[in-house]
């Protein structure tokens, strides 16, 4: 989940699809899905300056009519990929099932900064018309250090930020993670609104291609309940599987995620 340049970000799987600038792709050393997810939906990306090559972001269904996923899946000027138009919700298979809307609006968060890690790296997309998929709670707070998660995503199954290496799944990938202490990511990454997460499994993480995509855990009577979105690695290293994943927390950003789905102008 390795920090790439914008030009590249969406190459590797910018978590979004192609590389990762802060940004991820499909779960390296994941599994297939063991579960339905209604709320799992993807983004179709094209970066024009890797000759066209095409990637996915991950975002979760949170309303009807909107999806949250991270901002610098839909930053074109900032990563360099350009999203198709188009979300498929409600699917386990990458470029099938579910339900497709066009994509209506994009609202990126007001503070969100690509870097190092970036900052505030969520945005709202809007669908052009409501889909019948439940949608996922989004959590009161993350649990503490060392609670149980999920991740899920379309990213590069291959350890790779060079979107020419990545190898993306036709199915959806999980990997059980935990959270992990702002200590276990590198100084500086993890913080009130960005979560240090830890794999449960070694060598395997987000990459390329899953950013946007959920973080979940269980809620009090067992349901998935949102906490994240895939942003980039945890640390510096240059690979994926290597180190900590870092996830925007969802419900740091909770005011701002009703504030904007409920404005007069976007409902």
């Amino acid at each position: 989940m390795p920090s790439l340049k914008p030009a590249l970000v969406l190459l590797t799987g910018a978590l979004c699809a192609v590389a990762m600038t802060g940004t991820a792709g499909a779960v390296v050393h994941g599994d297939s899905s063991t579960e339905r997810y209604e709320f799992m939906a993807s983004i179709p990306e094209t970066v024009p300056a890797a000759g066209g090559a095409k990637g996915v972001c991950g975002a979760s269904l949170i309303h009807p009519r909107w999806v949250v996923t991270a901002a610098h899946c839909v930053d074109p000027e900032g990563t360099g990929a350009v999203p198709d138009g188009t979300v498929r919700v409600g699917s386990d298979h990458r470029t099938s099932g579910g339900t497709v809307r066009s994509i209506d609006r994009v609202v990126r968060h007001p503070g969100y900064r690509l870097g190092q890690p970036n900052e505030h790296d969520i945005a709202l997309v809007r669908l052009d018309h409501p889909v019948r998929e439940r949608p996922i709670r989004i959590a009161a707070r993350p649990g503490p250090a060392g609670t149980p998660t999920r991740l899920l995503g379309f990213g590069t199954t291959v350890d790779t930020v060079d979107i020419t290496e990545a190898v993306f799944p036709e199915r959806l990938q999980q990997l059980d993670t935990r959270l992990g202490a702002e200590s276990e990511c590198a100084p500086g990454y993890a913080a009130v609104t960005r979560l240090c997460t830890i794999s449960r499994k070694a060598g395997a993480m987000a990459c390329v291609g899953d950013s946007g995509g959920p973080q979940i855990q269980r809620g009090k009577h067992g349901r998935w309940e949102l906490i994240g979105t895939t942003s980039g690695p945890g640390d510096t290293d240059s690979l994926c599987a290597n180190g900590p994943g870092l996830y925007t927390n969802v419900p740091a950003h909770a005011q701002w995620i009703r504030v904007t789905i409920n404005g007069p102008s976007h409902r």
